[in-house]
């Protein structure tokens, strides 16, 4: 008897955000009838989500709807002239991440929502008003480049690529040609500056009006989060994590410390993990937290609940630092 093979492939989608500008990404159809729910990736500043398609496609496999997608000013979601779009980080959850969140519930009306944010596309779920919707989420090195939270031994070298190159090279070009020097894809100036500029309490690069109904956004978000952290990573640092934490105030919270040496590696770092070589691995293990709320990890912890407690345990039970 043969055997059919399941193999996803996209539909491209064109998500219409609340101020008319239209994404694009791609639905992965889970493989069973009675699908698990939708992840929605997001992808790090400057990574176009095609990167993120092999992972994509095995979450459809194991039956998760899943949406891919670009934000404004990247990729398939890149405007003809980038150059004085004036597109932010702040409109890349607010708008674009917030059409995605609903596009998903459209779709999927009954089903959970997942989230796996990479580096930023792990801080702008705090950023949407419908945040309370996600039921569960997976982050890796998800920081927002406070320059201070750097590796040490790398931070010289970082803050002179991403705090002085980058403004630079923004203000010369009007927008970051992230190719041009191989670094990243293009960015918006709005983005890149933010980006170079950042300071240890996020909100302050926005508007004084604005800064209490981003801290109440986050504080609204009421998932399940597992922040993973790679001991190589330079920029996605323990600090940093919880840094980016702190305003998930509403959320339960756990932190996990992986090592390249806990998956017979020399070295990870900040991309690695979303990379094929993974998929009997590190992807396998997060199908625990996504599907079942357990972390797979449950020695790594750096910080949040006991491992053996439920996702009724809330925020107040991790002992984070406050500011």
């Amino acid at each position: 008897m043969s055997m059919t093979i399941f193999n996803p492939e996209p539909r491209p989608l064109e998500i219409v955000c609340r101020d008319g500008v239209v994404l694009g990404g791609d639905l992965w159809t889970g493989i069973r009838k009675q699908r698990t729910g939708t992840v929605i990736i997001n992808p790090a500043t400057g990574v176009a989500a095609r990167y993120y398609r092999y992972y994509a496609r095995f979450l459809a496999e194991q039956s998760f709807n899943v949406v891919t997608y670009d934000y404004r000013g990247i990729g398939r979601s890149r405007p003809d002239k980038l150059r004085g779009c004036g597109y932010c980080w702040r409109d890349w959850g607010e708008l674009d991440f917030d059409a995605v969140l609903r596009f998903a519930k459209t779709h999927d009306p009954g089903g959970s929502i997942f989230v796996v944010g990479h580096s930023f596309g792990g801080v702008i779920p705090g950023l949407s008003e419908n945040a309370p919707v996600i039921r569960r989420m997976v982050t890796v090195g998800a920081q927002y480049a406070y320059w201070r939270d750097y590796a040490p031994a790398h931070r010289a070298r970082l803050f002179l690529k991403w705090h002085v190159v980058m403004p630079a090279a923004t203000a010369l070009f009007g927008y970051f040609p992230g190719e041009l020097l191989g670094w990243l894809e293009d960015l918006p100036a709005g983005v890149a500056n933010e980006w170079s500029f950042q300071r240890a309490r996020m909100e302050t690069n926005l508007a004084v009006e604005t800064r209490k109904d981003v801290i109440e956004r986050f504080a609204a978000t009421s998932a399940s989060i597992l922040a993973i952290v790679v001991s190589d990573d330079e920029i996605g640092t323990i600090p940093a994590i919880r840094r980016t934490l702190e305003y998930y105030t509403g959320a339960t919270r756990i932190g996990v410390v992986l090592s390249p040496g806990d998956f017979g590696l020399a070295s990870i770092g900040h991309f690695d993990l979303f990379h094929s070589r993974h998929a009997a691995g590190f992807w396998l293990d997060t199908l625990m937290w996504l599907r079942e709320g357990r972390n797979p990890w449950p020695n790594k912890r750096f910080m949040g609940p006991d491992p053996e407690a439920d996702e009724s345990v809330r925020a107040g039970a991790c002992g984070l630092p406050m500011s």
